[in-house]
């Protein structure tokens, strides 16, 4: 039975927090931890917009923070992961600007305490190796990380904490939208829970189709990733369709973990701080 993990987000201390930012191809999801401590006491999650510039970033902090009663002045100091290489450039100017310190960024020169053994360790995107840092440090094993992104990656550690690779597939959204747009008849579905396998609707079949098609896509490669690895393995999902996959996976995985990059970028800013 896996378990699923949540976080309150709406105490306030006055010291100093970190800001630990996500930048998705879909969204953009960051929170704030307490300066030092482990929990996240404020998220956020909007449309990622490519074209945002460092003030556009520092207008939409300003106004997610305020809405919770923080303001720049609680942020300490900052780490941003991002698969829009662009952006990243964007989130330090903002930093600079508006919250008067540097933000690390995850890439290759950052430590993260974890050797990457792909043919070509630029490749990986930076969201998938903090998913690994944070995932390795709760199981302390081998382990498998299932990301319900723009794409549904899966990402497998050795129980020697080494980054050995992954998998990646089309995600949820794509799909549902490759659906309506390719076949004239189908109209574009919002993904929920469907009544039942056999769909009573075109709504509900397609809703069925996703749900049931993407549980035998994670029961059918963890399990070959099992094979493969050849070792007893943690498997934890993360991403924004986590939650509404997980009773359709539960039997395939170990536990739900919503804030999963949110806490490995937090790791590896204190990685980098020693």
């Amino acid at each position: 039975m896996a378990e699923s993990v949540t976080s309150s987000a709406d105490a306030k201390v006055h010291d100093t927090k970190l800001l630990v930012v996500d930048v998705g191809n879909t969204q953009t999801h960051f929170g704030l931890f307490e300066n030092g401590g482990d929990s996240i006491v404020a998220e956020w999650r909007f449309a990622t917009v490519r074209e945002s510039t460092s003030d556009e970033l520092g207008a939409v902090l300003t106004n997610l923070l305020g809405l919770r009663g923080f303001g720049f002045r609680d942020v300490g100091a900052s780490i941003v992961s991002s698969t829009v290489p662009q952006l990243s450039e964007q989130w330090r100017a903002m930093s600079a600007s508006y919250l008067g310190h540097e933000m690390l960024v995850v890439g290759p020169a950052i430590k993260t305490g974890m050797p990457i053994r792909i043919d070509n360790p630029r490749e990986v995107g930076a969201d998938r190796l903090v998913n690994a840092v944070a995932a390795f440090e709760r199981f302390k094993t081998t382990c498998v990380i299932v990301d319900f992104g723009t794409a549904v990656t899966y990402d497998a550690v050795s129980a020697d904490g080494e980054y050995l690779g992954g998998i990646i597939t089309p995600g949820i959204e794509i799909s549902l939208e490759a659906l309506a747009a390719r076949a004239a008849k189908l109209p574009t579905v919002e993904m929920g829970e469907p009544r039942a396998v056999i769909g009573k609707s075109t709504v509900e079949a397609i809703r069925s189709g996703v749900a049931y098609g993407y549980a035998g896509q994670v029961e059918g490669i963890v399990r070959r990733m099992r094979e493969e690895l050849d070792e007893d393995l943690k498997v934890i999902a993360t991403g924004g369709f986590s939650k509404v996959m997980f009773p359709f996976i539960r039997d395939s995985i170990d536990a739900v973990d919503e804030f999963l990059t949110l806490t490995g970028l937090r790791l590896i800013w204190l990685r980098n701080q020693r």
